[in-house]
């Protein structure tokens, strides 16, 4: 039906206004109960699905002379009477109070089946009529308050009984869905088997969800466990406090800074425990979950807006709406939603950028929300905030616990429970998700051999900037990465960073973690060990430091190493790679790996392969020293280089070399024409085989006029585990391995 017809069949269904001179002026009068009557009948057909097709009876409009003060009309079918204080004047009070009869009048003639229903009446007619936001005005009340106000005054014909309709009909977003189920139950001609409920209007059955659980790495960002529907947004209730705080504490001003507040005595919103000092800060009232402390914040103007700079990122995770008032933002209204996926993502964002917040939120098993209990000692350490999201009969429909420790954030969502009765669950759950070995953090420096500036980053989730703890979205398009570190950390919410740079695979790579600008301190090679440019680049390190977990790491050095690598071979060598990761300072001392041959290769993070995740749940090793290992082979090959290229190396004046234990022993002539003398020196073998990129470390050479002829077999630098063997040795165990590797190694620190 196109928008012409629509509007004159609406058209077709209004009634014919009548006027009898006492409210004026008439023409405009009648002209304006036109137009809201057309406004009803549009937004009633939508939520019902149509409307009746009988045509509705006439709607005199009159003077009252019997309203009461605090009424400004009233109405019975087919009359509307008004107040108008000023004879001549339709001021916003009377066109006001027009439309709410109306809607009366609408609903006796479209849905007649709900006529001794006046909480069904007061409800809608509310809703459509415009007047919520003014009804919402004036001081916070509680959804159980408003229920009790509605409940006292079964009419809901007082101001009392429909600011708390008002306060129900605003506890979410949109057109209430009970009214909108009401309404096509009208259209349907079901029997109106009994009247709305306060229950029922606040959606009480609808709201309630399943149970649900997610655990999220701080390091990596991944999933590493999740139960029930994680995605699904419900009402948060006080988990967000935390974000309101750390908007409120983040560069301002001690003028600005959250302030002391005295506790109202008798006030329900400052029920929140025993004890309360004469003043309240905000740690207090943010272990405590005071909300009327925070409602008394925002009296004084300084608080936080829409969760200030954090809105946007609770919005990137998912949250359905930002607050219009601190009644919305710590809960007390349920207006908008965020989902336990969204709650962990934006709790390990907060993590990174505020660490301040979260060892106060360590106080919560100490003196805040979760104290007193006999499962609050296993919490110590943890930052806990808790949540509660009560119907209007003040029980609880389901209750939120966010927790981070120092790798795992995770969020539990209960149905019918309140957060105290089902901690318990939580240092189990946490417990449960460590036997995935790993899960700790591992650093790397990443990207060293390239300059900085030809980086760059995209973050197809949610990419946020840390700016002295203030988050800041990332450009949706790749950038450059030393821009998005150049004040703090870059985390990307949902999703692994992408990662690409001149002459790179196609599509860059993936690093699923956190990187930070560190730049290392000036290299100086050791006197009279020759080092080319790029062994200056990788011993120097990276302006980039990447953080993730253990196990990603570990799987991403077994990849960038051998990506064929199967069985036992692969369990080897990842043991070998997680060793090394805590061996950092024998590469580079007070920083962290780098991902060159000079420490071990790692190009990024990669699907874990069980080998790698067997790797890490093995004891550890017990060489306390770097392990080397090798691709190793027997393949040989021969490559020449050029002498000018050898000597620059070594020296010039070469008369022979030899090589023997994974070194490189060379006869160099000095001294004068007239007095020479040969010089015996001697390098580490990867030194000669990193700086001529031959594919191992050399058997024989052999001097063939300007160019020097290099002859060998396998890959590497040939010095403890060789790969190649360990694929050839498909019956031994990774202990068997790296003993037939390592087993003499005792303590001394080979290079590599």
């Amino acid at each position: 039906m196109g928008w012409a017809v629509a509007v004159a069949v609406l058209l077709s269904a209004s009634p014919t206004f009548v006027t009898r001179g006492d409210v004026t002026p008439e023409a405009d009068l009648r002209r304006e109960a036109q137009a809201a009557w057309t406004s009803l009948e549009t937004q009633y057909a939508a939520q019902a699905g149509g409307l009746p097709t009988r045509a509705p009876a006439t709607v005199t409009i009159q003077k009252g002379t019997s309203l009461t003060p605090e009424h400004n009309a009233q109405g019975r079918p087919g009359v509307v009477e008004l107040r108008q204080n000023t004879p001549g004047v339709l001021d916003a009070k009377t066109r006001t109070a027009l439309r709410h009869e109306l809607a009366h009048q609408l609903l006796w003639w479209a849905c007649p089946a709900s006529s001794e229903d006046r909480l069904f009446h007061e409800a809608f007619a509310l809703t459509v009529s415009g007047e919520l936001p003014a009804w919402r005005d004036g001081p916070y009340q509680s959804l159980s308050r408003a229920a009790k106000e509605v409940a006292s005054a079964p009419a809901v014909d007082t101001s009392r009984a429909r600011r708390g309709l008002a306060r129900i009909l605003g506890e979410h977003t949109g057109f209430p869905a009970a009214l909108t189920r009401r309404l096509r139950q009208c259209h349907d001609g079901a029997r109106w088997a009994a009247p709305l409920t306060v229950e029922e209007l606040a959606d009480v059955a609808v709201l309630a969800p399943e149970a649900a659980t997610v655990v999220v790495s701080r390091h990596s960002g991944e999933v590493l466990f999740s139960e029930g529907d994680v995605r699904r947004a419900v009402p948060y209730g006080s988990t967000l406090k935390p974000f309101l705080y750390a908007a409120g504490t983040a560069l301002v001003s001690n003028s600005d800074a959250p302030p002391l507040l005295a506790p109202r005595q008798g006030v329900q919103e400052w029920a929140c425990g025993a004890g309360l000092p004469p003043k309240v800060d905000a740690r207090l009232a943010l272990l405590r979950s005071c909300n009327g402390w925070f409602l008394d914040w925002e009296s004084t103007g300084l608080a936080p807006k829409a969760f200030g700079v954090w809105g946007p990122v609770l919005s990137a995770v998912g949250l359905t709406g930002l607050p219009s008032d601190m009644t919305e933002a710590i809960g007390l209204r349920s207006a908008h939603g965020l989902s336990p996926w969204g709650m962990a993502q934006a709790y390990r964002l907060l993590a990174e950028a505020r660490p301040d917040v979260l060892t106060l939120l360590t106080g919560n098993v100490d003196e805040g929300t979760l104290s007193g209990l006999s499962i609050s000692k296993a919490l110590k350490g943890v930052a806990t905030k808790t949540g509660t999201v009560r119907d209007a009969a003040s029980r609880p429909q389901f209750g939120w616990i966010a927790a981070v420790d120092a790798d795992l954030v995770a969020v539990i969502l209960r149905p019918g429970k309140m957060p105290r009765h089902f901690v318990d669950e939580l240092p189990a759950l946490l417990t449960r998700v460590r036997r995935q070995a790993g899960l700790e953090a591992a650093r790397v420096q990443v990207l060293g051999l390239l300059p900085s500036a030809t980086v760059e980053a995209r973050c197809s989730g949610a990419g946020f900037s840390l700016d002295d703890g203030t988050p800041r979205a990332a450009p949706p398009d790749f950038s450059r990465l030393d821009a998005l570190t150049a004040k703090g950390p870059a985390v990307c919410l949902g999703s692994p960073w992408r990662v690409r740079f001149p002459d790179g695979p196609d599509g860059g790579r993936d690093y699923a973690g956190v990187f930070t600008w560190s730049a290392p301190p000036p290299y100086r090679p050791p006197p009279g060990v020759p080092t080319t440019p790029s062994a200056l680049k990788a011993r120097r390190g990276s302006d980039f430091v990447f953080r993730t977990t253990r196990v990603q790491y570990t799987a991403g050095v077994v990849a960038a190493e051998d990506v064929t690598l199967k069985g036992e071979a692969r369990v080897a060598l990842a043991r070998v790679a997680a060793h090394n990761e805590r061996h950092a300072d024998t590469r580079h001392p007070g920083r962290a790996l780098c991902d060159t041959t000079h420490c071990q290769a790692f190009r990024g993070t990669v699907r874990i392969r069980p080998e790698e995740t067997r790797a890490l749940q093995l004891p550890a090793l017990k060489w306390d020293a770097w392990l080397t290992f090798s691709q190793g082979g027997d393949t040989p090959w021969r490559e020449a280089r050029p002498r000018t290229e050898v000597e620059a190396l070594l020296g010039t004046n070469l008369v022979s070399l030899r090589f023997e234990s994974g070194r490189v022993r060379y006869l160099r002539t000095e001294g004068t024409p007239a007095a020479p003398y040969e010089d015996a020196r001697s390098l580490p073998c990867d030194t000669l085989r990193a700086g001529l990129k031959l594919p191992s470390c050399p058997q024989r050479a052999s001097f063939d006029g300007p160019q020097v002829l290099f002859e060998g077999q396998g890959r590497g630098h040939g010095e403890g585990l060789d790969v190649e063997a360990a694929k050839a040795s498909p019956g031994l165990s990774s202990d068997a391995l790296l003993e037939r590797a390592f087993g003499a190694w005792g303590t001394r620190s080979p290079t590599r």
